[in-house]
């Protein structure tokens, strides 16, 4: 895949008209959008019917966690909606994503629509070891959640995970090169990390084999954002 290819740009922000100029001002450099929580609630489906209208692909970030039945038919309805690639939480279980999964490629197939790429969110990246262990009880370290979680989503029929750049040789090893990782956290050496507690470079993570990469804070908050999306694409290029 080319550079352009592998970045996603984060749309963290509250309102339609400002996502879109978002869009329309890094369109040359970017295919990929993610519409996250806070815009998809503020600004509903039309913002990404908008964002593929300028021909752009949309991630819609909305991470279904919920039982097998309405998980689906939230699935079924981002595949209905055109998106390119959406997600779920690999910690909703097996039977969930396994319905997500069979139902999402059933209506593809019946209504004539592209699949969507799905993917299984492991452990936010805002999340360390202790809080894994103190706030949710888990005893075992934090890549073996990941990698038990990467090869639950694998089975049940998912394309890949959402995970933390420091766990993708882990999963690509575990899951196989075809299994998609698409790598959140990704901070630049002249970013703080801000609240993300496992980070890593863009060149980094696409060494460690990345399919793609997310991208917000790291390129909207620099005084420069076009010149910032610059230095990390040629860093990209020199993994």
């Amino acid at each position: 895949m080319s550079v352009k290819d592998r970045i996603i740009l984060a749309l963290d922000v509250n309102e339609k008209d400002y996502a879109l100029e978002i869009v329309d001002r890094f369109g040359d450099s970017v295919d990929i959008f993610k519409v996250g929580l806070e815009l998809f609630v503020s600004a509903g489906p039309s913002v990404v019917e908008e964002i593929q209208k300028r021909g752009k692909r949309v991630f819609l970030d909305l991470k279904f966690h919920d039982i097998p039945n309405t998980m689906s038919m939230a699935g079924q309805a981002a595949a209905r909606l055109g998106v390119f690639m959406f997600n779920v939480h690999a910690s909703a279980g097996y039977e969930a994503m396994r319905r997500v999964s069979g139902d999402v490629t059933s209506l593809c197939l019946k209504e004539n629509l592209p699949r969507p790429w799905i993917l299984g969110v492991t452990v936010l990246t805002s999340i360390g070891a202790e809080e894994l262990k103190n706030e949710f009880g888990i005893q075992h370290s934090l890549k073996t959640h990941v990698r038990h979680l990467s090869g639950l989503a694998l089975k049940a029929g998912l394309d890949g995970v959402v995970a933390s750049g420091q766990e993708i040789a882990m999963i690509k090893g575990h899951c196989g090169d075809k299994f998609l990782i698409a790598a959140p956290g990704i901070r630049p050496s002249w970013t703080p990390p801000d609240d993300q507690k496992r980070t890593m470079t863009p060149k980094q993570a696409i060494h460690e084999g990345a399919d793609f990469i997310v991208l917000g804070r790291a390129v909207l908050r620099q005084p420069d954002p076009i010149k910032a999306l610059e230095l990390i694409s040629l860093d990209i290029m020199t993994a």
